[in-house]
């Protein structure tokens, strides 16, 4: 049987090099990959573009690469909590494609399906609308998008098996499986790994068929962004 597992972070990123496109998957700090994140920094790549929902905080997330200069690009939808990632933007050292969160779920999600482009009103008669076609439909203007794809797609999910069928948990779930649709090659970290034929058929939310590498992750942080708290 197809046996997709490798060692570790180190392992599954090792053939990632400078300049290369990535989708990290996550919802805010919900499932991101975190050991890969980890050891892209260890390795030290640079000139990266990244394709997320979110650009991490100051010291978690995709913020540790923001922090030593490794991403050159970002393409996202929310990055209000990341204090470098605004300095950067605005001093003009890091290049921005800010994306309605629906267009980039889409765009990910045509880039998995090979729909290289569609129409959507989200963004018409705005900046995001600058330099692309618009096209009129029954009397409405929409606005043409490009689909999104990447080298590499490294994403996390609750469970896993050895033939890189993935369970994702709660939010999770939002971008993570798009994304693994999405990359050339796929890296899915997971907090558990079992046999293959352990996973209920029915429940499995990425199939194998789009994993290439597979590793069981540790350490996970597991982060809240803003915690609320009640007064008693």
């Amino acid at each position: 049987m197809i046996n997709k597992v490798v060692k570790d972070a180190n392992e599954a990123v090792r053939d990632i090099a400078d300049n290369a496109v990535l989708m990290l998957g996550g919802f805010g700090l919900s499932g991101i990959p975190e050991n890969c994140i980890s050891a892209l920094l260890a390795k030290g790549v640079k000139g990266l573009t990244c394709i997320s929902n979110n650009a991490g905080v100051d010291d978690f997330g995709i913020g540790l690469l923001l922090k030593t200069r490794q991403v050159k690009k970002m393409i996202s939808s929310y990055v209000g909590e990341n204090a470098e990632f605004e300095r950067q933007l605005l001093s003009g050292e890091l290049e921005v494609e800010l994306t309605p969160q629906g267009t980039l779920a889409e765009r990910i999600r045509a880039g998995g399906a090979g729909i290289p482009a569609f129409y959507t009103p989200a963004g018409v008669g705005t900046e995001v609308a600058q330099g692309k076609e618009t096209r009129e439909f029954d009397g409405k203007l929409y606005l043409m998008e490009r689909w999104l794809r990447a080298d590499f797609s490294i994403v996390k999910a609750w469970k896993g098996d050895t033939a890189g069928n993935l369970v994702y948990r709660g939010t999770a779930r939002n971008f993570n499986p798009m994304m693994a649709a999405a990359g050339k090659i796929t890296i899915a970290e997971v907090e558990e790994l079992v046999p293959l034929g352990e996973l209920d058929p029915n429940n499995i939310h990425t199939p194998g068929i789009y994993v290439q590498r597979i590793f069981q992750g540790k350490n996970y942080e597991k982060r809240i962004e803003q915690r609320t708290i009640r007064k008693i």
